[in-house]
């Protein structure tokens, strides 16, 4: 892994010098944008509009236009000096407790690992983290931006949740959310069949069916095929009137289905995904369209 910030972590007096590695990563199909009339890949060009004639990304700098046509020009190791502790610290400002965090806050992980010589200073917070049942709330800087965080332990490694500001948040006074009173009986019957359709989560057991079915599709247009199109129908939305009706049915359903249904698309997916994302190439055809 390619780390994505090298800096410290500010703990009291105590600084541990850490790295910081994304966490996620994306697995999608790719797909090129096309002529549609000859078939020819589109590019996208760094353009000079002066000159009229493509720039190589070497000489393109960062502009801020304060009037019309006038910039002021920045370049990178400006960008580091306008606060060089801000770039090269993250300063723990307070400790808080997981669940007063709303989940919309959270925006992206990332992987915090400890320099050779720092690893019992990064035992300790993390140690402290986890019996505490604490997370540090901090401030970092990740490509001209501050962010707001939060450091939680997990799993022994220290993980450094990327923050959305409140201001980031878009209010819920906008949608519609109708104040409904529910009849005692259908919360009964709607806690029992949640119980009913109880698991323990287990993440390897979930797999991106969808993408395994476009790679279904995209090795039948290969093979000149033309994929036939799924018979299953789309759930129906149902009357209100329905609601303690559809409890009941639905009460009427094995619980081992939920099971089946994950093992099912378990089964289906992961010989394909596992092709998709280890870098498996497909044999060079010709275009299809």
């Amino acid at each position: 892994m390619r780390a994505m910030w090298n800096g410290s972590l500010s703990f009291g007096l105590i600084n541990i010098p850490v790295k910081a590695y994304t966490a996620s990563q994306e697995h999608e199909i790719k797909f090129h944008m096309l002529h549609k009339k000859d078939m020819s890949p589109i590019r996208f060009l760094r353009f000079c509009a002066e000159e009229n004639k493509e720039v190589p990304y070497s000489e393109i700098v960062k502009g801020y236009e304060y009037e019309k046509g006038e910039y002021v020009v920045i370049d990178e190791e400006e960008f580091k000096q306008v606060n060089l502790k801000k770039t090269s610290t993250m300063e723990i400002q307070y400790f808080a407790d997981f669940s007063e965090i709303e989940i919309v806050f959270y925006e992206k992980p990332y992987y915090l690992e400890p320099d050779k010589k720092a690893g019992k200073a990064y035992k300790l917070l993390y140690d402290a983290l986890n019996e505490s049942k604490k997370i540090a709330i901090v401030n970092f800087v990740f490509h001209h931006k501050e962010h707001l965080g939060a450091v939680i332990s997990n799993n022994g490694v220290l993980v450094l949740m990327q923050m959305r500001y409140p201001a980031e948040i878009r209010s819920t006074d906008e949608l519609n959310i109708p104040e409904e009173k529910i009849d005692p009986k259908e919360l009964k019957m709607a806690l029992d069949l949640v119980n009913q359709l109880t698991n323990p989560f287990k993440p390897e057991d979930h797999f991106d069916t969808y993408t395994s079915e476009i790679q279904e599709l995209i090795e039948s247009k290969m093979k000149g095929k033309q994929m036939p199109a799924k018979t299953k129908e789309v759930a129906k939305t149902h009357k209100v009137q329905d609601l303690m009706e559809l409890l009941k049915e639905s009460m009427k359903q094995k619980p081992e289905s939920t099971k089946t249904k994950i093992k099912e698309n378990k089964v289906e997916s992961k010989n394909k995904i596992h092709d998709l994302y280890s870098g498996a190439k497909p044999k060079k055809v010709k275009k299809v369209q």
